[in-house]
């Protein structure tokens, strides 16, 4: 049975999966960012500020972005001793209202806190306070705003999953992670 809300459902799950695309790439980049870092220190005695900030700018992004992932593939923290007790229309409910009351008002309020954040940061020219750090420090307090508006895309996603279990329609049941 296909509706208007599967299908909706369908495409904030794609962008969530973009998401997490994004934030698997970036983890990547931080690796190879630690590797270079480790051998550049131990092996060639050079240290570069630089790039042990760009480590924890990496990890920032990483984990930002991954937390609107894992609210895709019901990865979050969440009371599991109530809630898998609970009936399937029930935990619907439970999904349906915690996203709209718990969810939404919570990113709007950090990403509206994060864009005044991250515009000061602009207006003022904030770099590095360490000689030879990175420049465009407004570039990684962005990342608040806009993780969070990414959690809400995939929040989005998430309630419409649950408003579909609600109605007893079909749906694809989240990936989750291997080991869950």
């Amino acid at each position: 049975m296909t509706t208007a809300t599967l299908t909706a459902q369908r495409l904030f799950d794609r962008v969530a999966d973009a998401i997490g695309v994004a934030a698997a790439v970036l983890l990547l980049l931080l690796v190879a960012n630690v590797f270079y870092d480790v051998i550049m220190r131990y092996l060639f005695n050079d240290v570069s500020i630089a790039m042990q900030e760009l480590e924890w700018h990496l990890f920032s992004a990483v984990f930002l972005l991954g937390t609107a992932y894992a609210l895709k593939v019901d990865g979050h923290v969440r009371v599991d001793l109530i809630y898998e007790r609970l009936p399937p229309r029930r935990q619907a409910l439970v999904d349906i209202l915690g996203t709209v009351l718990f969810v939404w008002p919570f990113c709007l309020l950090v990403a509206d806190y994060g864009v005044g954040f991250a515009a000061e940061a602009y207006r003022i020219g904030e770099i590095s306070g360490d000689p030879g750090g990175l420049p465009w420090r407004w570039l990684i307090k962005a990342m608040i705003p806009l993780a969070f508006a990414c959690v809400i895309l995939t929040s989005v996603g998430f309630m419409l999953r649950a408003v579909n279990r609600y109605r007893g329609l079909t749906v694809e049941a989240p990936q989750r992670p291997e080991g869950h």
